[in-house]
C-alpha cells in the first residue's frame, strides 16, 4: 500500500499490524508482530504503532516479561463494520453514500447484502 511517490498510504502500517494481530491465534509481542509483517520495519516502529493502537482502544495489552503482549479488541469483521458505520455518521448525504456503495458492489456481494437485509428486516418485525 504505497502512494504514487512511493510513500506508504496513510494508515497502512496500522492496517498491517492489525492484520497480523487478527491472524494470530493469541496475543503477540512487538517482536512477534514485526516478524509477522515481514521484519522490514524497525522494532521501535512496530512498538510505537502498537502503543498508539492501544491508546486508541483498538488493541488490549498485558505485561508479559519485560514487555507487553497485544491482541485486538474486535475481530476484523466487526472492526470493518464499525468503520462503515462511522463513514455514515453525521452525513447529510447518507443516501448518496449508501447508493454509491451499493452501486460499487459486484453481483454476488449485492446478493449477500440483500439476503442479510431481508433477514434483519424479518427479525425487526418479530
Amino acid at each position: 500500500m504505497t502512494t504514487k511517490d512511493g510513500r506508504r498510504a496513510p494508515g497502512a502500517l496500522e492496517a498491517n499490524v492489525m492484520a497480523a494481530l487478527w491472524a494470530a491465534e493469541g496475543p503477540l509481542t512487538a517482536a512477534d508482530v514485526q516478524r509477522e509483517i515481514g521484519g522490514e520495519l524497525a522494532y521501535n516502529t512496530v512498538q510505537t504503532i502498537l502503543i498508539r493502537l492501544h491508546e486508541k482502544a483498538v488493541v488490549e495489552r498485558r505485561r508479559e516479561g519485560r514487555g507487553h503482549v497485544y491482541w485486538p479488541v474486535q475481530d476484523a469483521a466487526t472492526a470493518a463494520a464499525h468503520q462503515m458505520r462511522s463513514a455514515l455518521t453525521d452525513r447529510t448525504d447518507r443516501q448518496a453514500v449508501l447508493q454509491q456503495f451499493a452501486a460499487s458492489l459486484d453481483e454476488s456481494d449485492a446478493a449477500v447484502l440483500r439476503a442479510l437485509l431481508a433477514g434483519t428486516e424479518r427479525k425487526r418485525r418479530s
